[in-house]
């Protein structure tokens, strides 16, 4: 399975002025491949695509790539409103170089489930990659009901889900209803030790910014059925990844990154600095870990 175990929601780091800091993003790269996560998934909503130029989008796929050297696939955000575009944003992503495509569905509009079906399949149509749908109900308005997520397993290319509705028995129908290949993702931290205990096949993360290691680690363990492990690594880790869910994503995980000395805390609007009471809760739930810049630790 091309996209399972761990996999980095990428942020996307800018400079002071707000452009895109290319130099810092290769090290993020560099460091998620070095702490050994399973996959890149730049351009997605953590990594603030719909502010984002299509040149900036493409460019950050192709330093990805480059930075990735084929050590780990990369999965690149092209989702959208607008079927066509999306398709024009996936050809382009494919020509960059990505492994595979991370599409979410439309938006605002809460297309019928017969939209939602016709939308993914012209995409996937439309490209050569391996495609994974992204269910957010909370953010596009709209759930990819299962029986739809059925009709898309048929269509060759749409490889998987990346499960973010919060429904737990949504996440046991999708796992057990459809084929055993067809690759289903936590899009919530917290839940990816009971998707995987479920039958799922592994996260898409945000923690893992920070703590690439230690999350790949809870990851693997619980797809080894070694839950003990997975819970131990998480009893340690939940207060980072409630912290990173205080204000809207990717607001936390981008200050305690900044504190962590990974970038500099720049958020394009409408995104922007975290209060100052959240920013000093976040401040000591790092601290707390020894994640403060200085006092990085490695150890799972």
């Amino acid at each position: 399975m091309l996209f399972s175990g761990c996999g980095n929601a990428l942020v996307t780091p800018f400079r002071k002025d707000g452009s895109l800091d290319e130099p810092t993003l290769r090290s993020l790269v560099k460091r998620q491949i070095q702490e050994g996560i399973n996959f890149l998934v730049p351009c997605g909503t953590t990594g603030e695509n719909p502010t984002l130029t299509r040149h900036e989008h493409l460019r950050v796929v192709e330093i990805t790539v480059e930075e990735a050297k084929k050590r780990v696939p990369v999965l690149a955000g092209a989702g959208g409103y607008s079927t066509a575009e999306v398709i024009e944003l996936a050809r382009e992503v494919q020509a960059a170089g990505a492994d595979g495509i991370l599409s979410v569905t439309p938006y605002y509009n809460k297309p019928t489930q017969e939209g939602i079906y016709q939308h993914f399949r012209a995409i996937a149509s439309a490209v050569k990659l391996p495609m994974i749908v992204y269910n957010i109900q909370g953010r596009s308005g709209v759930n990819i009901e299962t029986t739809t997520l059925k009709r898309l397993s048929e269509i060759d290319n749409i490889i998987g889900v990346k499960e973010a509705s919060g429904n737990v028995a949504q996440f046991a129908a999708v796992i057990h209803q459809l084929p055993p290949g067809f690759a289903v993702l936590a899009g919530d931290d917290v839940v990816t030790i009971p998707l995987i205990a479920l039958g799922g096949h592994g996260a898409i993360a945000v923690v893992s910014n920070q703590i690439p290691k230690q999350m790949t680690a809870l990851t693997q363990r619980a797809l080894a059925n070694d839950f003990a492990g997975a819970r131990e690594i998480l009893r340690k880790y939940l207060p980072l990844i409630e912290a990173n869910g205080i204000e809207t994503n990717p607001i936390p995980v981008k200050a305690g990154m900044a504190l962590m000395g990974l970038l500099e805390p720049v958020w394009r609007l409408p995104m922007c600095a975290p209060s100052a009471a959240n920013q000093a809760k976040i401040e000591k739930v790092l601290e707390t870990l020894g994640l403060l810049a200085g006092r990085s630790v490695h150890a799972v």
